[in-house]
């Protein structure tokens, strides 16, 4: 997901992941000392000693597949008259993951965070006070859309438990039995439900957890809650099928490998990772 930060009248553009590991757009960034030619200001900071080492050591730390000789020689050339680097040089040559090249109107260098800060401070220190200024305010604008998100999602899983708890009363439960054993029975379903999306009952997931207050469903991400809550409507619609509990629970398995996997390919993590591999 593409945002925009304002530091001190420059717009910046942001990669964000609704996560920690976001990368800014390091063009946008040299604007503010060269608004003509901001590949320059770039590959002017990329020349230096100081700036190869550093950007060494963020990979060594975060990047498994970091090439250290090519590394190690691009070390031992930096500071000299003649040593150019281009962001693409880099990425290439020692398969960096901190800087990422695109291409087209909407294209230049971006990096993580952690490096667009270290380039922003080579820029201007006062500057980059500004961006980290703005960029805490975006992330917690996101905070606080994640966590809307994930209580409609919440309320949304809650109601149609009610569907599904009347499905099973409705079909599943005998007349007559007692309060104790209705409830026997809304926790087996349940469990069920907890074992087709998440591989465990809320037991084994507690045991497993002793450290967490709320139970399996109040620490679920929003692509889960969002499942759990068709999980739930089907599993309604298969109890008045007279479906039995053991084939409901492949059925409703499946139906969750299918429509996490989707969730998940869809997200913006994924389509960010695709856009490096690209380059």
């Amino acid at each position: 997901m593409k945002a925009t930060i304002h530091a001190n009248g420059t717009e910046i553009t942001v990669l964000s992941q609704g996560d920690d590991n976001d990368y800014l757009s390091l063009t946008d960034i040299a604007r503010y000392k060269n608004p003509d030619e901001p590949k320059d200001v770039v590959k002017n900071w990329l020349r230096n000693r100081s700036t190869i080492e550093f950007l060494g050591l963020w990979e060594q730390l975060n990047n498994p597949n970091f090439k250290g000789v090519e590394f190690d020689s691009f070390k031992h050339d930096a500071g000299s008259n003649a040593f150019t680097l281009s962001p693409q040089k880099w990425i290439s040559g020692t398969n960096a993951v901190g800087l990422i090249s695109k291409s087209g109107r909407c294209g230049g260098t971006f990096a993580h965070k952690d490096i667009a800060f270290e380039f922003a401070s080579w820029v201007s220190a006062e500057f980059k006070l500004y961006i980290i200024k703005d960029y805490q305010r975006l992330k917690a604008d996101e905070n606080s859309r994640i966590a809307l998100a994930w209580n409609v999602n919440r309320i949304i899983s809650k109601i149609n438990y009610r569907i599904h708890t009347d499905a099973i009363k409705d079909n599943l439960i005998p007349s007559l039995v007692s309060k104790q054993q209705q409830t026997l029975t809304y926790a087996s379903e349940a469990d069920m439900l907890n074992v087709a999306l998440f591989g465990k009952t809320a037991r084994e997931w507690k045991e497993q957890n002793p450290e967490l207050k709320g139970n399996i469903r109040d620490e679920a991400t929003i692509q889960q809650l969002i499942v759990l809550a068709n999980l739930e409507s089907m599993n309604a619609e298969l109890i008045k099928q007279r479906l039995p509990q053991s084939q409901r629970l492949t059925e409703l398995n499946k139906m969750a490998i299918e429509q996490m996997t989707s969730l998940l390919d869809s997200s913006a993590i994924k389509k960010l990772q695709q856009t490096g591999e690209q380059k």
